[in-house]
């Protein structure tokens, strides 16, 4: 199995290698081939841009916040400069050749005349090759491409121009928001089954806190306190809290027990996890008082009422012989009782669905972090962010609390949600 995640991990890194030399040749083409003349300026320019390239290879390699944060920053930099100049391409094409200039052909001919009366005077009889030849030396064409040329210059450094002045204002603004604290999210969820002595009972759900060489102890920090003011009754963390082993990241990860709540604080694994070490985080989780679900349930009470709150494996955990059992998870129990589940993907509904679940409680996307990517997603989710029905599963998709790769949210704000459980009457 380590073979094979070294092998995935190989074939990630060549991918990403591949479309980002061909995203920063595309930015160098538009950047710095176009607005400047052969010469120190192109070759500065050309040298500019392949350092950051390296950059941002090694930030992704080597885990140090020295070479990350700026190695991250330019790799949010570069997607956005390449999606801007893209976007660019259509107003280059039409200023191009809107204000191209033509020199009319009677004013080269007349010029022909005025030079030479014999043999580059231009008659009907005489060869059209003869004429475009003279057109191409002659000085009004000179001229002409003298002025096109220039046109095009000044037009490719006003959109280089205008691409790097919009793509730091993304880029500033996404990182703000990354780095801002959580939003609140209010999520009231309607249950048949539930009974009303646990009508408001109030679960806090964080996802993707990404504990790694960008977002430290002080993140933890924050985290904690923000739930414990919100005075749950249940702490739900579903997934991928980290992106280190347990020696690299125990320390940032220690403000967990701190958590306070009714009845505890729950964890189910994400994909991260499982790249970092699965089973120490799961034995310091528990340790630190955050109780691992590994396809199981627990049984939560309040004033003589109950709900089941289950959870299950991340579908990545099926490479490390730790895969999702819903079976083992919900089998067996009383199907009038309703049941929470927590999953870090939201595409492990449709397994849900046929267990019976009330409520999903997921995480994985990051709503989709950095627009464009939001429509990527649902090429792999059924839920982006929010709540939806997928296979009468109600399903909770938390944007979490961090972010992965780019310290950079755009469209997709970090949110902590409190879900609340209502007893929904309408339906009985």
């Amino acid at each position: 199995m380590p073979e094979t995640l070294g092998g995935r991990a190989l074939l990630f890194l060549l991918l990403f290698t591949v479309v980002m030399g061909s995203a920063h040749y595309y930015v160098w083409r538009r950047a710095v081939r176009n607005t400047t003349a052969p010469g120190r300026a192109r070759r500065i320019g050309t040298a500019a841009v392949v350092g950051l390239f390296a950059l941002m290879i090694a930030g992704l390699l080597v885990e140090t916040p020295v070479l990350s944060w700026p190695g991250y920053i330019w790799l949010a930099c570069v997607f956005y400069l390449a999606v801007v100049f893209g976007v660019l391409e259509i107003p280059r094409l039409a200023l191009n050749r809107t204000t191209r200039r033509k020199v009319p052909i009677r004013e080269v001919a007349s010029v022909g005349r005025a030079s030479s009366s014999g043999d580059h005077a231009f008659r009907s009889s005489e060869d059209e090759a003869r004429r475009a030849d003279f057109r191409a030396t002659s000085p009004a064409a000179t001229e002409e491409r003298q002025f096109n040329a220039g046109r095009r210059l000044f037009i490719a450094r006003s959109l280089a121009v205008a691409g790097g002045v919009a793509t730091a204002g993304i880029v500033g603004y996404g990182a703000t928001e990354a780095l801002s604290a959580p939003r609140i999210k209010t999520v009231p969820v309607n249950l048949t089954k539930l009974d009303r002595r646990l009508a408001g009972y109030r679960i806090a759900v964080v996802s993707d806190i990404h504990l790694g060489p960008l977002l430290g102890r002080a993140h933890t920090e924050r985290i904690v306190r923000m739930i414990n003011e919100l005075q749950p009754d249940l702490v739900a963390v579903v997934g991928d809290l980290v992106d280190g082993t347990v020696e690299q990241l125990g320390e940032a990860a220690a403000p967990l027990r701190d958590l306070v709540s009714t009845h505890g604080t729950y964890f189910v694994t994400g994909n991260h996890e499982y790249y970092s070490g699965f089973e120490p985080w799961l034995a310091e989780l528990d340790r630190l008082g955050v109780h691992p679900l590994r396809n199981e349930r627990v049984r939560i009470e309040r004033a003589g009422a109950s709900f089941e709150l289950a959870g299950v494996n991340d579908v990545t955990g099926t490479n490390f012989q730790d895969g999702p059992d819903f079976a083992r998870a919900l089998d067996g129990r009383d199907p009038a009782s309703p049941v929470v589940l927590l999953a870090h993907q939201p595409v492990q509904a449709h397994e849900a669905a046929k267990h019976g679940v009330d409520l999903q409680l997921s995480g994985h996307t990051h709503g989709g972090q950095m627009f464009p990517f939001h429509l990527a997603v649902g090429l792999q989710q059924p839920v982006r962010s929010g709540l939806e029905v997928v296979d009468g599963v109600q399903v909770y998709t938390t944007n979490g609390a961090g972010f992965w790769g780019p310290p950079v949210r755009v469209g997709a704000p970090p949110d902590i949600s409190l879900v609340e459980l209502h007893h929904n009457f309408a339906s009985r």
